[in-house]
């Protein structure tokens, strides 16, 4: 993602990657409707909507009786898009295939073995003792970041489950393929997530004593019999099975000079809840347009500070959230058990909690008007640092739509006085001009609204001035 925006905008990038090839595990399974907005800015959305399960609810069971039906995936005032149920894997490829259309190339095989850092750059030692100088380096390697580890970044944090099972696997189940089926029951948990292909992602706490090689498959056939109440439930195939621990961790900082991290090597975190990748994405898409402009001598380097001011909060919210969420549904003492089964559960069936909980997890609420690229300008409409919705616009003639218009680019509402401040401070190419209906606004390439007030041109590049360092 991060190198797909960084080329966009005319920065030459490589990609180097440990492993053999491209992974084919699933892993995260979800692109909530910021993730899709987000890939879609970029040109890497592709087909994936068309190959994706939509869900609309979750149906929670307590104890065996149907308790809990949240329904998720409703259009309003702020979601106007589905989030897509599919395998991360097939994001990856999406990804991959725009990178390779804009001339990206990744080479496998190349893992980190060192660095060494100066005011300049970094020199990077890699595969077979190959050392290269790099003016920056991003660490998007994530949870066992080695570009972390050789940084001396520190990375404190806690477990949250001792060890959960996974499972996608082929499985006849009489459920329907737009829900999620969750089971609890006392400390017991069991999920089941609809994949494309027929497959399900089963999820559930290991058993007391299961053995390091254990049989998963036939250990998730017997939940379902038992506590799913499926008593045909049969495990014909799986695609992929692990075992895993849940952790909850953040990086101590993003950036030490000219090395910086984004995604899982920066924050990691319980997945329930679905926010691992798309969070990631968000860092990735908030740091290549900052990125950009430094390593195009546009903007001092001072202006990557504001990627971990602005995105740091972000990670926090969704530690804090999904640790809590994980502690209620895996029932981890008798009062979290009570708070779930009589309380939390029963309040999911009300709308105004379902469109609370859709519109948080959504990440499309996402500001960064506290921040310091943000202000609190007075009156209606976005303020600096709020998400600027998508919209239809034409340019030259052509109709298009705002988002479409972003991604590697600035968009300015405005006339041809500030149209000039913006050309010649972020490029003469990077910014799209179109007629302001109102205030002059200036939108990042994230999505994010940069700067809005007069037609005053002097009062813009004053501002640029202040953002840019130069």
């Amino acid at each position: 993602m991060l190198a797909c925006g960084l080329l966009g905008a005319g920065i030459p990038v490589r990609v180097v990657d440990g492993a053999e090839g491209p992974a084919v595990t699933s892993r995260a399974l979800g692109l909530q409707p910021r993730g899709v907005e987000v890939l879609d800015r970029l040109g890497a959305l592709g087909d994936l909507p068309e190959r994706s399960i939509g869900i609309a609810r979750i149906a929670i069971a307590v104890n065996g009786k149907p308790l809990g039906d949240l329904k998720v995936g409703q259009v309003t005032k702020l979601v106007k898009r589905r989030g897509l149920m599919i395998s991360q894997a097939e994001v990856e490829g999406e990804l991959r295939r725009r990178f390779a259309e804009l001339g990206g190339v990744i080479e496998w095989g190349t893992a980190l073995e060192g660095l060494e850092r100066d005011a300049s750059g970094v020199l990077v030692t890699t595969t077979g003792g190959r050392v290269e100088r790099t003016d920056w380096l991003v660490g998007c390697d994530g949870a066992h970041s080695a570009v972390r580890k050789a940084a001396g970044i520190g990375f404190p944090g806690a477990p949250l489950v001792e060890r959960f099972l996974l499972a996608d696997a082929h499985v006849d189940l009489p459920l329907d393929r737009d829900a999620v089926a969750v089971w609890l029951s006392g400390e017991d948990m069991l999920a089941a997530f609809p994949l494309p292909g027929g497959v399900w992602r089963l999820m559930a706490p290991a058993p007391a004593g299961f053995p390091d090689d254990g049989d998963v498959a036939a250990t998730m056939a017997g939940l379902l019999r038992a506590k799913g109440n499926l008593p045909d439930a049969v495990v014909t195939s799986t695609a992929w099975t692990s075992s895993f621990r849940f952790h909850r961790r953040l990086a101590d900082t993003y950036r030490v000079g000219r090395v910086l991290l984004a995604g899982d090597a920066a924050h990691i975190h319980s997945p329930f809840g679905g926010q691992g990748m798309n969070t990631g994405l968000g860092d990735a898409e908030n740091l290549a347009w900052k990125l950009a402009l430094v390593a195009s001598g546009r903007a001092e380097p001072t202006l990557l500070d504001t990627y971990e001011a602005e995105r740091r909060p972000i990670a926090e919210g969704v530690l804090s959230t999904t640790s809590g969420m994980t502690a209620v549904l895996v029932g981890e003492s008798a009062a979290a058990r009570f708070l779930r089964d009589h309380v939390v559960v029963p309040l999911m069936n009300r709308r105004f909690v379902q469109k609370a909980i859709w519109e948080k997890s959504s990440q499309l609420k996402v500001t960064y008007r506290g921040g310091p690229l943000g202000g609190h300008r007075l009156g209606g409409g976005p303020r600096p640092g709020d998400r600027v919705p998508d919209r239809p616009v034409v340019v030259d003639g052509t109709p298009s739509r705002l988002h479409a218009e972003l991604g590697t680019r600035w968009v300015l509402f405005g006339g041809e006085g500030c149209a000039l401040v913006a050309r010649k401070r972020l490029g003469e190419e990077r910014v799209t001009v179109l007629p302001a209906d109102g205030d002059t606004l200036l939108i990042r390439p994230d999505g994010h609204l940069a700067w809005r007030g007069k037609e005053v041109p002097d009062a813009l590049d004053s501002w640029l001035t202040g953002i840019l360092g130069t």
